[in-house]
């Protein structure tokens, strides 16, 4: 095919190496660049000088969401203003946006990984790539389209909401790779399965990233689409942007870019690394980025690392989809549950959709209730609603130790959106 994005290293030991130098010059770039670092790193008693090896990784202090906004509008930026070509926000439903600030080479290496995307996903330059998420100042947009001009496929830059456009196109130029959050992904099979147009698109890959899918909600629209893979891109503005890993054709783990950050998955509450397996945050340290550098910046993203080499054969280490952030915990009769606990019980019952809403209230009484609904399966018989909900609700019980009202309620009656789907309404003011 020509070009190859893959990384060049080709062991363990080479990849340490690497991880070692992009660490060095990191600490060193952000002492010396960053007020904001070199005052942090003060603090701790750590100077440039200090890293020896990936191990001193753990004497590094932490960076918060909540320092790159009391930093705003320009936090942990560690070049010249002259050298700065670009910002980019992140879409924080709280407080002030996170900003990050890009020099020429930020932007061509992020290209880089998102052209390493493609080029995972088995994307030729024959593609045609529908991307449907947002432009402007997030990452999505201009991450997808520029790294697919890069990888050197066709970019149809869409962008988020207007159906119509989408199905149009969608017919009349063929794309064969859609981009686009889940719910957007969703949304779009499904309305074009009710204007009858399934058998006249070409979908054959759906890369799809920024909110969690349930299963059922993948197999959706991988069944409506007839697509023949489905693919999960994580990533986040701090982190370049989307197009940080990807899931390789055998869909077991995503292979993320060890020779552009280092990735560790720490307990939450103890920031203490968790064993290979087990669940944890993740935490980056970015080994070559000017503007932004990140030292050890938690995400509040959970996932685990994959042990043992993926049948693909690539060199790249894997972690799992994305289960949830650890700030997305809420706590309901004194039981700790996130988001992703519900959507595993749901998952496990067949006749639902892929959609489904959590509520909180707190009654009159005094006490918390949980209230859980769900979709039908398209075509399903009402009258198992019964059945089901009970059934839903035992497992519940059995699972999270905590009981919610079940509501089974008609497919497509719930909110479809082009951008992430809203999954968890805490009303107990």
């Amino acid at each position: 095919m020509g070009r190859t994005f893959m990384p060049t290293y080709r062991s363990a030991d080479e990849l340490k190496s690497l991880q070692l130098q992009g660490l060095k010059w990191t600490v060193s770039h952000a002492y010396t660049g960053s007020e904001f670092y070199r005052k942090r790193l003060d603090e701790a008693g750590v100077t440039p000088g200090d890293i020896k090896s990936l191990d001193d990784l753990r004497r590094l202090p932490f960076v918060t969401a909540q320092d790159l906004q009391e930093g705003y509008p320009f936090p942990l930026r560690s070049v010249p203003f002259e050298d700065i070509v670009r910002i980019h926000a992140s879409s924080g439903t709280t407080g002030k946006r996170k900003v990050l600030v890009y020099t020429a080479k930020d932007i061509e290496d992020w290209a880089n990984m998102f052209a390493r995307c493609y080029e995972m996903a088995a994307l030729t330059p024959l593609d045609r790539v529908q991307i449907c998420v947002g432009y402007g100042v997030w990452t999505a947009g201009v991450g997808f389209q520029n790294g697919c001009e890069r990888f050197g496929a066709m970019a149809l830059p869409v962008g988020p909401g207007n159906t119509e456009m989408h199905l149009q196109f969608l017919e009349d130029f063929q794309p064969t790779v859609m981009c686009a959050t889940a719910s957007m992904a969703l949304l779009l099979a499904e309305e074009a399965e009710k204007h009858g147009l399934l058998d006249r698109i070409n979908v054959k890959k759906v890369i799809m990233g920024a909110e969690r899918a349930s299963d059922s909600m993948r197999n959706k629209i991988q069944g409506l689409f007839r697509a023949e893979h489905i693919f999960d891109i994580p990533g986040l503005t701090e982190v370049y942007g989307p197009g940080t890993g990807l899931d390789c054709v055998h869909h077991t783990g995503i292979h993320y870019w060890a020779d552009y950050y280092i990735l560790e998955i720490l307990d939450p509450e103890t920031l203490e690394p968790v064993k290979e397996g087990e669940v944890g945050e993740m935490v980056y340290t970015t080994l070559g980025k000017e503007g932004s550098p990140l030292v050890r910046y938690r995400s509040r993203d959970l996932t685990r690392l994959i042990p043992g080499k993926c049948a693909c054969g690539s060199i790249l280490p894997r972690h799992d989809r994305i289960m949830g952030r650890s700030d997305d915990m809420f706590i309901i009769r004194a039981v700790n549950i996130y988001p992703s606990h519900v959507e595993e019980i749901l998952t496990r019952h067949r006749g639902i959709g892929s959609e489904y809403q959590i509520l909180l209230d707190r009654k009159e009484d005094g006490k918390d209730y949980m209230t859980i609904r769900v979709e039908r399966a398209p075509g399903a018989n009402p009258e198992g609603d019964a059945s089901l909900g009970k059934g839903i609700g035992v497992d519940l019980r059995k699972s999270l130790l905590v009981s919610g009202i079940i509501e089974i309620v008609d497919y497509g009656s719930l909110p479809r959106t082009g951008r992430k789907s809203q999954r968890l309404f805490d009303r107990r003011g």
